[in-house]
C-alpha cells in the first residue's frame, strides 16, 4: 500500500487550501483514510478520516466546521478541503490508511500505512 500526499503550500490566514492523497495497493474496497498533522514541538494530531466504502467521516474538534474530507473512489483519491485557515494549522500533513479501524484519528490508534506528508504554512 502506498499513499502520496500533495497540495501543501503557503496560505494566508483566512485562506483555503486543498490537500490530495493518492492511494494505491489496497486489494479490498473497505478501508479508512485519515489525515494527520504534526506541528513543531507538538504531538501528532489526527484531524479527519473517511471510510472509502460508505463515506462516513470523522473530524477533530480543532478543524470541525472548517475542514472537509472527501473521496473519489474511481481515482483512488482522498481530499482535505481546508477553509478559514489559522496560523495554528501550520504543520506537516500526512495521509494514512488502515484496512480495519475507524475513525483512526483517536489518540494512540494504530495506523497501518503512512504517506510522507506535505507541508502547510499559514502566515501573512
Amino acid at each position: 500500500v502506498q499513499l502520496q500526499a500533495s497540495g501543501g503550500g503557503l496560505v494566508q490566514p483566512g485562506g483555503s487550501l486543498t490537500l490530495s492523497c493518492a492511494v494505491s495497493g489496497f486489494m479490498q474496497h473497505d478501508y479508512t483514510v485519515a489525515w494527520f498533522r504534526r506541528a513543531p514541538g507538538k504531538d501528532r494530531e489526527g484531524i479527519s478520516s473517511i471510510s472509502v466504502s460508505d463515506g462516513t467521516t470523522a473530524y477533530a474538534n480543532s478543524v470541525k466546521g472548517r475542514f472537509t474530507i472527501s473521496r473519489d473512489n474511481s481515482n483512488n483519491m482522498v481530499y482535505l478541503q481546508m477553509n478559514n485557515m489559522e496560523p495554528e494549522d501550520t504543520a506537516r500533513y500526512y495521509c494514512a490508511a488502515d484496512p480495519i479501524s475507524f475513525p483512526l484519528i483517536d489518540p494512540g490508534a494504530y495506523v497501518a500505512y503512512w504517506g510522507r506528508g506535505t507541508q502547510v504554512t499559514v502566515s501573512s
